[in-house]
């Protein structure tokens, strides 16, 4: 069964989701739960608010995805990489994160999803060497949005963006980017029914147009 309020927050966002992406969403929010009674995966257990901060939370960054390989950094329980891989199967999704047991939930979300579009790499963004970077590098909550800078800029690819996903508008970090790097826009996100702030952090290199 899909949700009414997760179909229509999603078309907020100017996502229309087919049946079966919100019949994905939804049984990832269930596989989520299972296994959180076996490893704390969320503390976020109301279906509603789950709805709010893991699904619709991830997918407002939807916009700023431009090219076809995404790199979600530190990405937990999968958030926001699964969703978006959900709803851009042609994308391709690396979910990166140093905690394995997480890993494996994700692997087994996807295979039981069916979400050939993503890969999981456990190790620490300053030491992972991909054969191909990115043309996204994206972050929800993985610190100051310097040292996601300095761990993360390696992987993206010239003319990509860092994206780092904030709660208030982080202007004591912005002044802090390390040499190389400049300030694309701060991206103010509506996420339907969540009564907090959101930003998002475009960074590019200082030789990259805007």
């Amino acid at each position: 069964m899909s949700d009414p309020t997760l179909i229509a927050g999603a078309a907020q966002l100017g996502i229309e989701l087919t049946d079966a992406q919100a019949q994905q969403l939804i049984r990832l929010l269930d596989e989520l739960n299972d296994w959180n009674q076996r490893m704390n995966l969320t503390a976020i257990r109301e279906r509603s608010a789950q709805i709010t901060k893991h699904l619709l939370d991830s997918l407002s960054v939807q916009p700023f995805l431009h090219g076809e390989r995404v790199l979600d950094v530190g990405t937990g329980a999968g958030f926001p990489g699964l969703p978006l891989a959900i709803v851009n199967p042609s994308k391709q999704f690396m979910l990166l994160d140093s905690t394995a047991k997480k890993l494996k939930f994700i692997e087994h979300v996807a295979a039981s999803l069916q979400l050939p579009n993503v890969q999981t790499v456990h190790t620490r963004a300053e030491n992972f060497r991909p054969a191909q970077r990115f043309d996204i590098v994206l972050s929800r909550a993985v610190g100051p949005v310097e040292q996601f800078v300095k761990w993360a800029g390696h992987l993206c690819v010239g003319g990509g963006r860092l994206l780092a996903m904030k709660g208030r508008y982080p202007e004591g970090e912005l002044a802090k980017l390390p040499s190389g790097w400049k300030l694309a826009a701060v991206h103010r996100l509506n996420v339907p029914t969540l009564d907090e702030e959101r930003h998002l952090v475009e960074i590019c290199r200082n030789h990259d147009r805007l």
